[in-house]
């Protein structure tokens, strides 16, 4: 399982979704509610939730769209979904935190790792939406 904005899918998502399959062999990926990016990220996505999703659908290495959850913190599509591995990108920082503090509140243990950068100076959505 992997989150994000996916607020127009670039070369750095498909790197995130390629290395996320090496660690199960079907990928749920959960889109972010439009007033959760506002809370988030202070501004609402330029694309809305309904085309994200249909974007995420396209996208070969996805085999599931979901969307997430109405509350920061929540965690219910993963109390849902029940994901044996829990994929965040490298600037998921506060998100791997929250999924911590709250991992006691799932009836098994998620593996959780961490995605590496795949050229973060071109290839991340704040870069991209600047040019």
């Amino acid at each position: 399982m992997v989150f994000g904005a996916f607020d127009g899918i670039h070369a750095g998502h498909r790197a995130f979704f390629n290395e996320a399959r090496h660690h199960g062999d079907y990928l749920m990926a959960v889109v972010a509610q439009n007033h959760i990016i506002e809370h988030l990220k202070g501004h609402l996505p330029e694309i809305d939730l309904e085309e994200r999703f249909r974007l995420l659908e396209k996208e070969d290495q996805v085999d599931e769209v979901i969307v997430g959850d109405g509350e920061v913190g929540a965690w219910e599509v993963v109390k849902r979904y029940h994901p044996e591995v829990i994929a965040l990108g490298y600037d998921q920082r506060e998100m791997l935190q929250s999924l911590n503090d709250h991992m006691d509140e799932f009836p098994w243990h998620p593996e959780v790792v961490v995605t590496s950068a795949f050229e973060p100076d071109k290839y991340h959505s704040s870069i991209l939406k600047k040019k």
